[in-house]
């Protein structure tokens, strides 16, 4: 009778179950990339193209506070352009100009995020 010399497999190898590290941004952003392909329309000329126009149409001026829209990308009283209706990959509100608002970045991460919370 022949030895055994190794074990046949019989499971596949375990599926990675953790994502991105916290604090690895670019890792994140790969991960959600895959998850949610429509991320991609944020960095196309035609998206920043239509933040400009709704900048412009509201007067550089948070139109959820009231607050001017003057600080630098990351600031609290930066522009965010924001769907008023979630689009969820939906480019007919994803590109509808009717559909998005100027807010600060403090609103958007704050109010808007709690609102989204609440309808989930």
């Amino acid at each position: 009778m022949g030895r055994l010399k190794a074990m046949p497999r019989r499971l596949a190898p375990a599926e990675r179950k953790l994502g991105a590290a916290s604090g690895d941004r670019k890792a994140l952003d790969r991960e959600r990339a895959k998850v949610k392909p429509w991320r991609s329309w944020y960095g196309l000329k035609r998206w920043k193209d239509l933040q400009k126009v709704v900048l412009k149409r509201a007067g550089y001026t948070c139109e959820q506070t009231g607050v001017p829209l003057i600080g630098k990308s990351g600031e609290a009283d930066s522009p965010v352009i924001d769907h008023i209706l979630e689009h969820k990959g939906d480019p007919d509100l994803f590109w509808d100009p009717d559909n998005l608002q100027a807010v600060t970045k403090a609103w958007h991460d704050s109010e808007k995020q709690r609102e989204e919370r609440a309808r989930a």
